[in-house]
């Protein structure tokens, strides 16, 4: 029970709300987690999405940095698909020249989707097929089967609108390893002339991967000894296969001994569980948005969730996402993300909260932290006790 919790945003924007509405919630939820001892700050990479405002992590992340003194900030997870390796070594060490000891660089396979309109898309490899189970108490849903979305033309459409006209992204491995010798002053040109980037150059960042899957990230992370981090939040089917990958590919690194994990959860905590059911409401139609192929939307009130008439074929869409979504009173939360960290073992466990009413929000972290606080407290004296009747 010492493992830390964390902060993911992916700055939302409320139906009736704008951007600008969403970014100034998301540095006073900044300031608020660092007052109630969150670890880390991130935040999410999205594009082209009406209800979400973290296109630019880079800028974002530098904005959370200078409204908040202590906790460590960071990307979950820059889309390196978008980008190169240098243009990311600049911006996350220009942010931590101005916030040393701070800045977290978390990578992601994301837009390393190599297509343009009209030619023949790759088929993504199928998931991985089980069941529906519970692990020791935990959740594990029949997996999503992400294909038909990420095959569909207008995803490819937009993918083509963050890259240059004919441009190809380089293989997600390599590209990690031209970031690490960036950051170490290592990287050379094809003639063995050395290139510097200048910020970042010697940053003290902290580099993670990000991934879903037991697959290439997975691999990645635990072959460089880098920190990894797990998406239970996004796709819970596949978490443990994830970790399990994640550690058997682990070799110890200048920069960590043995491997570390972070898991991600989506939470909403409210004083009783009839308030969270209701501000929780929402959740499952924005969500369906998403796996249409709609993009996330303004996030609904929940007045405008149960207007809504669900298909059953919608519930099945969304049904994994809503059944591992951990929703209800203080104590009913921090007991399930309890379950959470000791089945994957994590070693720090990052949350998610959306609603629609950024009050409502602020208040679920504050209730999380404060129930997690109560849950380390009670596990200390209990082990106080024990060791004193021993």
């Amino acid at each position: 029970m010492t493992t830390p919790l964390s902060v993911l945003d992916l700055s939302p924007i409320p139906s009736g709300a704008s951007a600008r509405d969403a970014l100034r919630n998301t540095l006073d939820l900044a300031r608020r987690a660092e007052e109630l001892g969150y670890h880390r700050y991130w935040l999410a990479e999205h594009h082209l999405a009406a209800g979400v405002a973290s296109s630019a992590p880079a800028v974002l992340i530098g904005l959370v940095a200078a409204a908040t003194s202590r906790i460590r900030v960071g990307s979950g997870a820059v889309q390196l698909g978008h980008q190169t390796a240098l243009a990311v070594v600049e911006q996350f060490g220009l942010i931590e020249a101005l916030h040393p000891g701070r800045v977290d660089l978390g990578l992601g396979r994301s837009g390393h989707r190599d297509r343009v309109p009209g030619e023949t898309p790759v088929a993504p490899p199928e998931p991985v097929s089980h069941e529906g189970r519970v692990v020791d108490g935990l959740l594990i849903p029949p997996p999503f089967d992400f294909r038909p979305l990420i095959a569909s033309p207008w995803l490819t459409f937009q993918a083509s609108l963050l890259k240059q006209p004919g441009g190809r992204s380089p293989a997600f491995p390599d590209q990690v390893d031209d970031i690490l010798a960036f950051l170490r002053g290592e990287y050379r040109a094809p003639d063995g002339r050395p290139v510097h980037a200048v910020p970042g150059e010697g940053a003290d960042v902290e580099v993670w991967v990000l991934g879903s899957s037991g697959g290439e990230s997975a691999r990645v992370a635990g072959e460089r000894g880098l920190p990894f981090a797990a998406n239970y939040h996004v796709s819970p089917a596949s978490v443990l296969e994830a970790v399990a990958a994640y550690r058997e590919a682990f070799k110890p690194s200048e920069e960590l001994a043995r491997p570390y994990v972070i898991v991600s959860a989506d939470v909403l905590v409210a004083p009783d569980d009839a308030t969270a059911a209701e501000l929780a409401e929402p959740y499952g139609l924005w969500v369906r948005d998403i796996r249409t192929g709609a993009g996330a939307p303004p996030y609904p009130t929940p007045e405008q969730a149960r207007a809504h008439s669900w298909t059953e074929e919608e519930r099945a869409l969304v049904a994994d996402r809503i059944d591992t979504r951990f929703v209800g009173t203080p104590d009913r939360v921090a007991e399930r993300l309890d379950v959470l960290r000791r089945v994957t073992g994590a070693d720090e466990l990052l949350v998610t909260t959306i609603t629609h009413d950024h009050a409502d929000r602020v208040r679920s972290y504050e209730l999380l932290a404060a129930a997690w606080r109560e849950r380390r407290r009670r596990h200390e004296g209990d082990a106080r006790a024990e060791g004193a009747a021993a």
